[in-house]
């Protein structure tokens, strides 16, 4: 995607990178917490604090591609903040064992995390390549808004697994019928529920844009790149999505112990 031009520092220019910083300070202060919450399951925190991470990285690459940091210096080139790959996987393991803190990671579970694991060694790979021979690689080889590939992963992906969970969050409600769970169970169910509510309606919309974006410029030969407001909705879509996450997570840091109690009791394995 490309961004604004930075010869054109406009208000709208400033308050649009004043927003997207605002969002990855969120993001990444309120991850950062859920590595020392005590309510809930430690590794469903974890998940979702690293979450929490990515997606404020990956908004501060798009902050530093919008500045034209990587032009001005070239060996920052492919710095490893970009992390698409790893948005669904970490949500879907949120949700499991926030609703199963009884599940045990098991080592079939690695499956799930390959995908992220090469993007970020593709990353650091090209990082670390001299700067003659990664600087002849532009954004091109690797933006979703461009490449192909990684766009259908993203998207596809991130549907999947935002299904699954919901399908997790569906099966715990269900079982909420049996006499024995508490009520405490429940608002547990309905936050987790709350989650992927918003999280569907706010990825629909920022898929609109990624989608629009691609067709146009591959099939119609329309380059919406170029119109400045759809470029700025477009960046506003995907920290739409993260504003979100970052709302919730601070909704579970103060009402947590609350909602999820001070120690998770086991429950049955999905």
């Amino acid at each position: 995607m490309d961004f604004l031009d930075l010869g054109e520092r406009s208000v709208f220019f400033f308050l649009l990178l004043f927003v997207l910083s605002i969002v990855v300070g969120q993001c990444l202060a309120i991850g950062g917490l859920f590595f020392f919450k005590r309510s809930g399951d430690a590794r469903a925190n974890a998940f979702f604090g690293l979450l929490l991470l990515t997606f404020g990285l990956t908004l501060l690459h798009n902050i530093l591609y919008f500045l034209k940091v990587y032009e001005q210096f070239p060996r920052l080139k492919f710095l490893p903040l970009y992390y698409t790959l790893a948005f669904p996987t970490l949500l879907f393991y949120h949700v499991k064992l926030s609703l199963y803190p009884s599940y045990h990671l098991r080592w079939t579970d690695v499956k799930h995390f390959l995908l992220p694991g090469l993007q970020f060694l593709f990353f650091v790979v090209l990082f670390l390549l001299p700067v003659e021979v990664k600087s002849q690689w532009d954004r091109n080889f690797y933006n979703p808004f461009y490449g192909a590939f990684e766009q259908l992963l993203y998207l596809s992906t991130f549907s999947a697994y935002l299904y699954f969970a919901h399908r997790y969050v569906r099966q715990r409600r269900l079982a909420l019928s049996r006499p024995k769970l508490q009520p405490k169970e429940l608002k547990k169910v309905l936050y987790e529920r709350t989650l992927i509510r918003v999280l569907f309606v706010l990825f629909v919309i920022h898929a609109a844009f990624v989608v629009t974006d691609f067709v146009c410029y591959e099939f119609l030969n329309i380059n919406l790149r170029a119109v400045k407001l759809y470029v700025a909705l477009g960046m506003l879509s995907f920290a739409a999505l993260a504003f979100w996450l970052g709302t919730y997570g601070f909704q579970v840091l103060l009402w947590g112990r609350r909602v999820f109690g001070s120690k998770n009791q086991s429950h049955a394995d999905a």
